[in-house]
């Protein structure tokens, strides 16, 4: 099937046939069982058909239920290897391929929504679509003046068919849990719901894509493309090359696995920073590896999911990462307590919190960490087993929903890190980017002088703060900087970041500045 299936009866259907599926297969291997196969080969090809049928009926619905598949695709790093490798196989061609819709269609789209002369827009239109996503697909084509661009263009009907499938597969919830141990899929599949407006919506995409474009313009790390032109189901961007992420992820170097890891730990925690919005939407397709000289960069795309941060990050997340990496278990307890992870009538033990969240942050404990499947195969483990402490502790906590996104992202960002085998110092990004994370007195402000040498002052609330402990050119400290004029010093975008005058370089951590 190469369109998109809109009538309700027969996309519900399908999705029926998800669940009903998997009991079927299940008896099936019971009856090879007594047949007298091996339950590891009969678990084998049990897993190999559900995956393969996982993907033809995802993949072939696209809307809601390839948006699902591509959440769930993230997290393939918790599975049991041996269940695993089919899924991976499967679920990885949900992150860069789909079945296309036809060619007459496209065109109908582009005629509507451009104008019958669309083509005259156009120098070359590539009518076989680069790649396919949940609710459009990307066309490579040159614009007018001569740019290399992408089109996308929005499925006719992707919004009847993103409610439609939603609603359905949650009601399958329950029987779709276990295809990752530890999560709940229930809340992820109502808040993908919750998204639907939001994600069809490309005159939003386009300016969120636009914001992040201009704060990361020459950025010596991450590329955004320029948006080109947006109407309704049709956005133009900027067209870049590179190596997808899933590519990386199967055939990439050691030194691209790190680069790369590295890259989105920095473009994901200091987005919110500089920009004050979360790229939501972490999953492999959605991010290229570009040479850059003698080294890499990460090229950004789809903007159609975003959380508003106007402050940025919540402080809390900062303070509670840090308190729980510094053993301060009742600290740490009451400001879950005042942010609504732990419900008033709920009474827990405040170190048994603490030991909960030590493993899950343990790689901000590191100057350097390691992602791997089989970390990620423990933490699952641990916080899925219904028989273990953790789990039972887990079940008693609560996410309020202003956290659920964000929850979702960092989850999403581990898990690709897993795929990825990734060495990355996430203390560094975290120190750099969340506000909270480092000590009130540890954050500067930067001042840059007449005769351009800089100095910082302490923009904490700690003692040194309060002293007026700073350094300028000579050296002197607790004085305001002389020779500084109105306007010299960069506004502060954060805390712990200084953004510089310029309206075009990057908000930057003061260390590096």
């Amino acid at each position: 099937m190469s369109d998109l299936p809109r009538k309700a009866v027969t996309r519900t259907a399908k999705l029926a046939a998800l669940p009903l599926g998997i009991a079927g297969r299940a008896t099936w291997g019971l009856g090879k069982r007594i047949g007298g196969k091996s339950a590891e080969l009969v678990g084998r090809e049990l897993q190999q058909r559900t995956a393969d049928q996982l993907f033809k009926v995802l993949g072939e619905l696209k809307g809601g239920a390839m948006k699902f598949g591509q959440a769930l695709s993230v997290f393939e790093s918790a599975l049991p290897e041996e269940i695993a490798g089919p899924y991976r196989a499967a679920l990885t061609k949900l992150q860069e391929a789909a079945p296309p819709m036809p060619t007459r269609t496209v065109h109908a789209v582009l005629a509507e929504r451009l104008g019958e002369d669309w083509r005259e827009l156009f120098a070359e239109f590539a009518d076989k679509p680069s790649a396919a996503a949940s609710i459009g697909q990307v066309h490579r084509a040159v614009w007018h003046d001569g740019r290399e661009v992408a089109v996308k263009v929005q499925y006719p009907g992707a919004g009847e068919a993103l409610l439609s499938d939603l609603t359905q597969l949650g009601r399958f919830a329950r029987l779709l849990g276990p295809l990752v141990p530890g999560m709940d899929v229930k809340p992820l599949i109502a808040e993908l719901r919750d998204r639907v407006a939001e994600e069809l919506d490309y005159d939003l995409e386009a300016q969120a894509q636009r914001v992040h474009a201009e704060e990361f313009l020459d950025d010596p790390d991450v590329l955004v493309p320029a948006v080109v032109h947006q109407c309704d189901q049709v956005l133009v961007t900027e067209w870049i090359d590179g190596v997808p992420l899933s590519e990386v992820i199967t055939d990439g170097t050691p030194e691209q696995r790190d680069r790369a890891g590295q890259l989105l730990a920095r473009f994901l925690f200091s987005g919110p920073a500089r920009t004050g919005l979360l790229h939501a939407d972490p999953h492999p397709g959605n991010f290229r590896l570009l040479p850059d000289g003698d080294g890499w960069r990460l090229g950004v795309l789809d903007f159609g999911t975003v959380d508003r941060l106007p402050g940025g990050l919540p402080e809390v997340i900062g303070d509670s990462l840090r308190m729980t990496i510094d053993g301060e278990a009742d600290a740490v307890y009451g400001l879950l307590c005042e942010e609504g992870f732990v419900k008033a009538e709920i009474d827990l033990d405040p170190q048994a919190v603490v030991d909960y969240l030590l493993p899950i942050i343990e790689p901000a404990q590191a100057e350097e960490f390691t992602f791997t499947r089989g970390w990620m195969r423990d933490q699952a483990a641990r916080i899925g087993d219904p028989r273990s402490p953790a789990y039972q502790l887990g079940k008693r906590l609560n996410l309020p929903p202003s956290y659920l996104l964000i929850h979702r992202v960092t989850l999403s960002t581990i898990g690709v890190l897993c795929q990825l085998g990734a060495t990355v110092r996430l203390r560094e990004e975290l120190e750099s980017w969340v506000p909270g994370f480092l000590p009130d007195e540890e954050y500067v402000e930067e001042y840059v002088y007449e005769d351009g040498e800089e100095g910082t002052e302490a923009a904490g609330s700690g003692a040194e703060a309060e002293a007026g402990a700073g350094s300028g050119p000579e050296g002197d400290a607790g004085a305001s900087p002389e020779g500084y004029e109105e306007g010299d010093r960069g506004d502060v975008a954060g805390p712990g970041l200084v953004k510089p005058s310029s309206g075009t370089d990057a908000a930057r951590p003061v260390a590096e500045a």
